[in-house]
């Protein structure tokens, strides 16, 4: 059997190219790290507007034995997550002018830092995805991926640009740069697999209506791998291209409605109306993007802090955000409930996609740390202190989830990050507020 390089392509005409999934016939390219290993991959699920903790937090410590209303859909993996409690974000309680307490915790959950507003600029800080990024990007096609679902500017929740920044972006490549995430599915899919070259909206329209799939762009190449590979190589490609060819038709779907919808848009829209049908769509490009090593580090803001999205495909036309402030009012606080087990919904059916992912002996969700979570606890009250946390997956046989940890009041939430750090292989001494690494979260 031939050996491949890890950063193997399938190259097509033009410059469509499709990444290849951890195969077999790579192990040996891994040798220099971590001999027949995958590399192991971050994410970051935000969820806005906070979670309360009396319907997160789990009535167990130790190992996970049972499940708080929010966190029930996760019962079947309940092996393969780790729930944290009273990690708190001091900075984002500060008092500033600027966006509000929404913004500040948004802007200040990867970077640990107050965001400041002056007369001329914002002001938060690098966030340490980015600090991963710089050191281990090289390494993969794209160092990190920032995506979402919601632009706070169209949706009408904020008022300036500094609110907008704090509000829409979670990653920041220095004090004064935030990295906007990619909300349009097409266009996410367009930039891992470079299948577009319109520049104007008559060209996009042409290119839509004679659309090939990317597959057989690349069918020749294709062939010529299959011929190199063993039947366990051949059975993985396959399921992989699959995937692809899945998320295409995803895509044709939706920009098929939404032209029905829109018959005057000049570019049907590439976004989704169902939110279910959205979060499928990026997660399952997530998902072949950390497959093929296309990227190591996403973050992903599955809506943007403050959002006044109303979920009527659940029966809830009230705006996330305002339901939020239900003053202990029962009826309200059961629809901001509805919204959370929602969103967890989504979140458990990306799990159990990246559970189904073998690579060698382990899955891609073993290889891999994703962390949900809000900047929010209580929203009603605006409180930072024990956020709603989890952890997806082992790092790589480095976590040993199945368990709920709870730490020492007030406890760093870059703490986790520090740990993150190093298993990322970017040690730190020091990040935001941290005073020191989270305990027990290793095998050791």
């Amino acid at each position: 059997m031939k050996t491949l390089p890890r950063r193997t392509f399938l190259r097509g005409l033009g410059t469509a190219a499709i990444g290849l999934p951890f195969l077999d016939a790579m192990v040996p390219a891994f040798a220099s790290t971590a001999p027949g290993k995958a590399p192991v991959r971050m994410a970051f699920v935000y969820v806005p507007n906070g979670i309360d903790t009396r319907i997160w937090s789990p009535p167990c410590e130790g190992k996970l034995t049972e499940f708080s209303r929010v966190l029930n859909p996760l019962k079947p993996f309940k092996d393969d997550i780790t729930v944290l409690g009273n990690l708190t974000h001091n900075a984002g309680r500060a008092l500033l002018d600027g966006a509000g307490d929404h913004g500040r915790c948004a802007a200040a959950y990867l970077t640990g830092l107050q965001p400041k507003k002056s007369m001329v600029d914002i002001k938060a800080g690098v966030s340490f995805d980015q600090i991963i990024a710089n050191r281990i990007g090289k390494e993969t096609r794209f160092p990190s991926l920032e995506l979402g679902m919601e632009d706070a500017r169209q949706a009408g929740d904020c008022d300036s640009g500094y609110s907008c920044a704090y509000t829409n972006n979670l990653a920041w490549g220095s004090e004064t740069q935030p990295l906007p995430p990619t909300l349009d599915p097409r266009a996410l899919f367009e930039r891992l697999f470079g299948t577009s070259s319109a520049t104007t909206p008559e060209a996009r329209a042409r290119e839509n209506r004679n659309r090939r799939s990317i597959l057989d762009f690349v069918a020749a190449d294709t062939k010529k791998l299959e011929t190199d590979l063993g039947p366990s190589d051949k059975r993985k490609l396959d399921e992989y291209l699959n995937s692809v060819r899945e998320i295409e038709r995803q895509l044709e779907r939706t920009e098929k409605d939404n032209a029905q919808l829109n018959p005057g848009m000049e570019k049907p829209s590439g976004v989704p109306a169902d939110f279910a049908e959205h979060f499928r769509l990026m997660t399952n490009m997530m998902t072949v993007a950390f497959q093929a090593d296309q990227t190591r580090i996403i973050t992903f803001m599955v809506t943007h802090e403050g959002s006044q999205r109303s979920y009527r495909e659940i029966g809830i036309p009230d705006g996330h955000h305002p339901l939020t402030h239900h003053r202990n009012l029962p009826e309200l606080m059961e629809k901001v409930a509805q919204i959370n087990v929602y969103h967890m919904q989504q979140f458990a059916g990306w799990l159990e996609k990246l559970k189904s992912i073998k690579e060698g002996d382990a899955t891609l969700l073993d290889n891999s740390m994703i962390v949900y979570g809000a900047g929010l606890s209580d929203g009603n009250r605006h409180t930072h202190e024990d956020l709603p946390t989890l952890i997806a997956g082992r790092g790589g046989s480095y976590f040993k989830p199945g368990r709920r940890i709870v730490y020492r009041r007030e406890t760093p939430m870059c703490n986790l990050f520090l740990t993150m750090m190093d298993r990322m292989g970017v040690p730190t001494d020091h990040f935001g507020d941290s005073t020191g690494h989270l305990e027990g979260l290793d095998l050791a």
